[in-house]
């Protein structure tokens, strides 16, 4: 249990102790400052601790944020300081001399080296009144605030999509605060959101008017629980490093699985929409790419403004444009809102043809306006941001051969590298899409084509204004490829098992980025190396379609498909259970 010291005895009527204890403090009181100096020596090495003015007045749930967040090591507001067993020899440092007062430990931390997170507070009440008349004051703020209403707002993300913002989280944060009130966490919300949206897709396979109904209802059902388990963790602070990697893998779990109930609903009524469900799914994958590949580049790029910044900060200050910009880049609130709509009125194909086109268009305006935004400011880009692109471009060994050997050659530009990418993957995809040839000898020197030039396109730092492009049209040409050839190949189930081998390469890029955000790197080289990198598998899946036509084509994608799930989650699922791993929670508000 962790611990919390008073520093002193509180005044008479104090509610200090009692709130600590709802906190799940186990509270000891000093006498004096030599007797906590005392108490904080004794405290094990492995609990968290936390020193307390006994003269604090403020909400519970000041507390709570400054004291009970697990993200971070050491947190402040005053009067009140907490640190976590790996900043207790920092604390111990600090308080060396026998000094014990928050605000002033907080300080020599800082002064030191240490992060001290200071919690947004907002209208919190958190004091340490000098006398009488100010504790009066302070009580009196702490009284005209309601502190649980306040909680319950903030367990709400200040930036979402409208479907979400005005539909959902107006009743979805009461659930939230029942599930904390009965002892749920939000890992078991996130795992009943996703097993919800698990029955949805088999609704969904059924292919019947009745399965299509409660499909949509109960993709809706587990949004609502989606919402819930974010609320939930914001309401009660439980983050965990498990829940990140749940919360940040389940959405696209979810809704890829349903994908595929849909093609499988349609097929048992005869319609064939397997290449709709797959092209559904790159173009989804690849707009995230180019959602995270820009931010990675430019968070924290210097003279990072432009003109087309500036006009998007002059269109947000109008009330009414906010909530359209934000609707027409169909976020997971509209879309999902849009598909279960759909999928209980009309029929698999029109869901997906109806997809395609708002995805189609909502992936037009964020690129076209990140593009005008890059082109026209003159951010200076880091070597994290460069190492960051080039660990989202998935470059294997092949390419990483061209890179030693040719990459000298390469001319210096600001656009060089995009400009090579794209020729690649026009290279590679014109014959399969255009000529039909994609599973013949030329595909193999298409193929090879594409991974000289792509290898090429990383041989110098990606610091370029478009080089955030790489990655999703790396992205592109790989997963276009595996759906052209599936397309264009006799072979029954051939469209099912490209689907398979897409959700598992797009699961290995999504957790490339997670990664990247919680600041620890690319998963492991070997990795890498193991599936091949972008160009491995482009190689082996032309390669496949040139020598096992027809059924054993299936088998090839399967097979791969499953070796690189294997792969892939065994890894994964190793790190996010570690205790290296971070708990990052998305809280950006970041259309998904």
């Amino acid at each position: 249990m962790s611990i919390a010291i008073l520093t002193g005895l509180p005044p008479a009527g104090s509610s200090l102790e009692g709130d600590l204890r709802s906190l799940g403090f186990d509270v000891r009181t000093a006498a004096d400052a030599a007797e906590a100096a005392t108490m904080l020596a004794a405290v094990p090495a492995g609990e968290r601790v936390a020193l307390v003015d006994p003269r604090f007045v403020g909400h519970p749930h000041a507390l709570r944020l400054a004291l009970t967040d697990p993200r971070y090591p050491v947190a402040a507001v005053a009067g009140a300081l907490t640190a976590r067993p790996e900043a207790r020899a920092a604390l111990a440092g600090a308080a060396a001399d026998g000094e014990t007062a928050p605000d002033l430990l907080a300080t020599r931390l800082e002064a030191a080296g240490t992060a001290v997170h200071r919690p947004e507070l907002g209208v919190l009440v958190a004091e340490v009144p000098a006398d009488a008349e100010a504790r009066a004051k302070a009580m009196g703020n702490v009284a005209a605030i309601d502190d649980e209403a306040l909680r319950l707002r903030s367990a709400v993300k200040s930036r979402d999509g409208f479907f979400t913002t005005f539909c959902i989280s107006p009743y979805s944060r009461y659930l939230a605060r029942w599930c904390a009130r009965r002892g749920l966490t939000p890992n078991q919300v996130t795992t009943a959101s996703l097993l919800t949206a698990l029955i949805a897709a088999g609704c969904a396979a059924t292919g019947t008017r009745p399965g299509f109904i409660a499909a949509g209802v109960l993709l809706i059902a587990s949004f609502v629980l989606d919402c819930t388990d974010g609320q939930l963790a914001r309401y009660s602070l439980q983050y965990s490093t498990l829940g990140a990697w749940l919360d940040a893998t389940f959405d696209r779990a979810k809704e890829y699985a349903y994908y595929a109930g849909l093609a499988l609903g349609a097929a048992r009524g005869g319609d064939d929409v397997w290449a709709l469900a797959l092209g559904a799914m790159v173009l989804q994958t690849c707009r995230h790419v180019v959602d995270f590949a820009f931010n990675e580049a430019n968070h924290d790029a210097t003279a990072n403004t432009s003109p087309t910044a500036a006009l998007s900060g002059k269109l947000d200050s109008v009330g009414w444009t906010v909530w359209a910009r934000r609707m027409i880049i169909l976020p997971i609130g509209e879309r999902w809102a849009l598909i279960a709509v759909l999928t209980a009125l009309t029929t698999p194909r029109i869901v997906f043809l109806v997809l395609l086109a708002g995805c189609a268009f909502a992936a037009c305006y964020t690129t076209a306006g990140r593009v005008l935004r890059s082109v026209t400011r003159k951010a200076r880009r880091t070597d994290r941001a460069a190492r960051a692109l080039y660990d989202l471009s998935d470059s294997g060994p092949l390419a990483e051969g061209v890179r030693a050997t040719l990459g000298r050659a390469v001319p210096a530009g600001p656009y060089t590298a995009p400009l090579l990418a794209l020729l690649g993957a026009a290279v590679l995809l014109a014959g399969p899409v255009l000529a039909h040839n994609g599973a013949t000898w030329q595909g193999i020197a298409q193929a090879l084509a594409y991974t000289v030039l792509t290898g090429l396109a990383v041989a110098r730092p990606l610091k370029g204004a478009l080089d955030w492009l790489l990655p999703p049209v790396l992205r592109a040409g790989e997963y276009c490829l595996v759906l052209a050839l599936a397309a264009h190949s006799s072979a029954p189930g051939a469209l099912p098992a490209a689907f398979g081998l897409v959700a598992a390469v797009a699961y290995h890029h999504y957790d490339t980025v997670y990664r990247i955000r919680g600041g620890t790197g690319a998963p492991p080289h070997w990795l890498v190396r193991a599936i091949g990198g972008h160009e491995g598998r482009v190689l082996a899946v032309t390669i496949a379609a040139v020598l096992w036509p027809g059924q054993g084509f299936t088998i090839a994608l399967t097979v791969l498909a499953a070796a690189i799930a294997l792969a892939v989650l065994s890894e994964s699922i190793r790190f996010w259970v570690s205790s290296g791993a971070p708990a990052v929670h998305d809280e950006t508000g970041e259309p998904a």
